[in-house]
């Protein structure tokens, strides 16, 4: 059974001290990973320095980008590092209204979401970013008389923002299993709302990537794969409910 009910003033001081840990765990992150600082920004500027043309590098426009973009890396490597423990933390929260056999995932909770972002990242850096940013910079200094001269800060505002697009959409199969096991939803809702899935696919596509086909694509398409193996991982695992209505649903699912 679920642990008895906390007032709400404990759950606020729960939160609190929840947060405080995840703050303290990115804050030494940062502080681990600002040394390396200018190392990490060389390995994540490699797929746009490599769609450069030949003389073009990456220049800065303010006398502080250099230091506040530094800044950033440091504080996005701690983030990803301290991420565990910040999802622990997350758990942690939540664990109390669980029942006492859901609470028995944290571990798998934790280990699958940290992986899930992780292949998300790797997946968007080495497979898409080549391809976005190849694209657009062939597509800037093909329109006229234009020198591609790329801000760092701006670069890496952008990567930021796509690799945690990546990172959000594969997780996508970790929040319906949950979601599956408190009964929320089962792969009957998921199948009949599938055509929706796919529209939110390319609207979220359009709203976190820059404004090409190719990057919008590239959110797109793996969030509606991510999709159909979420309908599955939810059949297989989420709350069963009565046959009989189970039945009832699965005949006009499989008319649509």
């Amino acid at each position: 059974m679920a642990r008895d009910e906390q007032p709400f003033t404990a759950h606020l001081e729960e939160l609190r001290k929840r947060l405080m840990i995840a703050a303290g765990a990115w804050l030494v992150g940062f502080l681990a990973c600002y040394g390396f600082a200018t190392k990490i920004y060389d390995f994540i500027a490699v797929p746009v320095k490599q769609a450069l043309p030949e003389g073009s590098s990456l220049v800065f426009i303010t006398a502080t980008e250099p230091f506040f973009t530094y800044l950033k890396v440091g504080a996005m490597a701690g983030l990803l590092l301290a991420l565990p423990v910040i999802l622990w933390q997350i758990w942690g929260f939540i664990a109390p209204g669980l029942y006492a056999h859901e609470k028995r995932f944290a571990i798998p909770f934790v280990l699958a979401s940290f992986l899930c972002f992780l292949g998300g990242t790797y997946f968007g850096f080495f497979f898409v970013f080549p391809n976005v940013f190849t694209f657009l910079i062939k597509f800037g200094t093909g329109t006229g008389d234009i020198d591609a001269m790329l801000s760092m800060g701006a670069y890496l505002s952008i990567s930021i923002k796509l690799l945690f697009a990546f990172g959000m959409v594969f997780e996508l199969p970790i929040i319906m299993f949950f979601f599956g096991r408190m009964g929320i939803i089962d792969h009957l809702w998921l199948k009949k709302n599938r055509k929706y899935a796919l529209l939110l696919a390319f609207v979220l596509g359009a709203m976190l990537t820059p404004p090409d086909l190719i990057s919008q694509t590239a959110i797109a398409l793996p969030f509606a794969v991510l999709y159909e193996l979420s309908i599955w991982i939810v059949r297989f695992t989420g709350k069963r409910r009565p046959q009989a209505e189970e039945e009832a649903e699965e005949e006009p699912a499989a008319g649509d």
